[in-house]
């Protein structure tokens, strides 16, 4: 029997953490470090593509006419 405080030689070709040990490591990140990173990720995307509708979108000028009331012509 193996004692749980013993040191077992690992395999070098197996990664050191696995896939399950890595998603478990993320539930142990406070929510309100992983709720300010989802926005700070959220904000960052909405910000690159803003900067990209303003960089790389040119609008088409065109012509507009607009009635004007005739009250509003007379002066009083």
């Amino acid at each position: 029997m193996v004692e749980p405080t013993a040191k077992v030689a690992r395999d070098p070709h197996v990664p050191c953490r696995s896939l399950s040990r890595v998603v478990r490591g993320l539930a142990d990140v406070p929510t309100l470090f992983r709720f300010l990173a989802v926005v700070a990720i959220l904000a960052g995307l909405a910000f690159a593509a803003m900067f990209a509708l303003a960089t790389f979108v040119e609008p088409t000028p065109r012509e507009i006419s607009v009635t004007i009331p005739n009250t509003k012509l007379q002066p009083k």
